[in-house]
């Protein structure tokens, strides 16, 4: 069968349907379908043990999103498939971030606070260093391109997870790139949740202030807007650290993506290239202000 005939053979809709496909996504295939009540994305995507993503976990989190008020409904879902509302909002922009330091703090506070009531099963854990560790050892045994380098990676990993700050766990995103974020004009939702789990509220504050670019002074600004206060000097640095773990995760997800992953039109070493380019100068600013932690 082609997409278009699977997504056709789908018992969902009412009445004919035309399709269109939506761009983005680095690892799984998007189409906006419109029926007789109105329009909807299909997601297609597979479980990737290498990425520690599965379906089923991530319909059950995008329904509990739903349910506490952050994620569009779902409207179906089968193995390899999930049919969700579409919004109709607009995708959040590195700048959009940057110009709605406050709104992106209050949507995450909320959602940290919210999701544990509503999510269900065992309860899955993102720790980005255990992320990073399990990722060397794939990128160990699928004799990846940049195998020399793995050893500096889990040195700099044990680095930055001795300067992070003991925080209370919260239930995460842990995927906060702007194009994750929508306005529909009136309010913020977020979309795609195969990396949430429980974790540290940083992760989410680094991840967002990362991939959206953030300044010292815009970072202050965030996190101050979500702890309602401003931040210690111990909260800055485990901030500043994060980014740099975040970014790091980030490259090895891509390197491991040029071993198992094909999207169309995605360039997986071009990717992991740029990742790497930003931990550079995320790791230098950090050095330089903080210098280098003891073993």
């Amino acid at each position: 069968m082609t997409v278009e005939d699977r997504i056709r053979a789908l018992p969902c809709w009412t009445g004919t349907i035309e399709i269109e496909p939506l761009p983005g996504g680095l690892s799984n295939a998007n189409y906006l379908v419109q029926d007789a009540a109105g329009r909807h994305v299909v997601r297609f995507g597979q479980d990737f043990p290498f990425h520690h993503v599965f379906r089923e976990r991530e319909v059950m989190t995008s329904r509990a999103a739903h349910a506490a008020g952050f994620a569009p409904a779902v409207r179906y879902a089968e193995p390899g498939i999930m049919v969700t509302q579409y919004l109709g909002a607009r995708t959040y922009t590195a700048e959009d971030v940057r110009a709605n330091i406050g709104r992106v703090a209050a949507l995450m506070r909320g959602f940290h606070r919210e999701m544990p009531n509503h999510v269900s099963g065992a309860g899955f854990m993102f720790w980005v260093f255990h992320v990073i560790r399990d990722y060397a050892r794939t990128l160990d045994e699928g004799g990846s391109r940049k195998r020399d380098e793995l050893p500096r990676y889990l040195t700099l990993a044990d680095e930055l997870e001795r300067a992070q700050k003991l925080l209370p766990i919260v239930f995460g995103h842990n995927d906060l790139l702007p194009a994750n974020i929508l306005d529909d004009g009136n309010r913020l939702w977020l979309i795609d949740f195969e990396y949430a789990g429980f974790n540290t509220a940083m992760f989410d504050l680094a991840g967002s202030a990362s991939n959206a670019g953030l300044s010292d002074e815009e970072s202050f600004a965030l996190l101050t807007a979500y702890f309602m206060k401003e931040p210690d000097d111990a909260i800055r640095r485990s901030h500043a650290a994060m980014q740099c773990a975040s970014l790091l995760r980030e490259a090895m997800w891509s390197m491991v993506s040029e071993l198992y992953l094909d999207a169309p039109g995605i360039d997986y070493v071009a990717y992991t290239e740029e990742n790497l380019t930003r931990l550079d100068a995320a790791l230098d600013h950090y050095q330089t202000k903080y210098g280098r932690l003891s073993p």
